[in-house]
């Protein structure tokens, strides 16, 4: 069991329990209001629990915050993992998973905007491990897609995969691409040298 940060006892499955309730209505609220619209008072209404409970769980409303979002990309990549079980293809998955990847924030646009919004305010307080931890599972999810296609270096081509990933999301906003379009930059991307 974990500790409510600043506090010094542990937490029961019921405790547990109202804290996880306080994290879901949390992503709520950032995915209709956005980080600025994220306050104790909106996660309050959103939720079950009062605004004195929510200061009980959670001391800093930043950690929080950071639960919250990491509750989303934990959802996203689940749900990328599940296109990518669809396909027994390897090609066929990575393709599926890049424009899964690309829909949802096509289909969500405000999405993306809490994504951006995110990253640049964890990145002016300091704190990029959030964002770390973000990056860090999509690369996963991307070089388990890769590995089995044999390219080289599945590692490197996944972390270039993910900022090409991040680049269209912004792109097809202002100059929105075919999906052939984008797959063939894609082609290009994770099999140059290809064998």
């Amino acid at each position: 069991m974990s500790a409510v940060p600043g506090r010094s006892t542990q937490l029961s499955p019921n405790q547990l329990q109202k804290q996880e309730q306080i994290v879901e209505a949390a992503r709520k609220v950032l995915a209709r209001e956005g980080l600025g619209g994220c306050t104790v008072r909106a996660i309050a209404e959103a939720g079950p629990l009062t605004k004195s409970a929510i200061h009980y769980y959670f001391a800093d409303i930043d950690v929080l915050i950071d639960r919250a979002m990491a509750a989303h990309i934990n959802t996203f990549a689940a749900d990328l993992r599940k296109v990518a079980d669809k396909h027994a293809d390897p090609r066929k998955r990575l393709f599926a998973v890049t424009e899964a990847y690309l829909a949802e924030f096509a289909d969500h646009p405000r999405g993306a905007f809490l994504w951006f919004e995110y990253w640049i305010a964890a990145g002016r307080a300091q704190h990029p491990q959030a964002i770390d931890a973000m990056l860090t599972s999509i690369t996963e999810l991307l070089v388990e897609l890769l590995v089995p296609l044999d390219v080289d270096d599945p590692r490197a081509r996944a972390r270039s995969l993910l900022s090409y990933l991040l680049g269209a999301v912004v792109q097809q906003r202002v100059r929105p691409r075919s999906s052939a379009s984008l797959r063939g930059d894609i082609e290009a991307l994770c099999f140059a040298g290809y064998r």
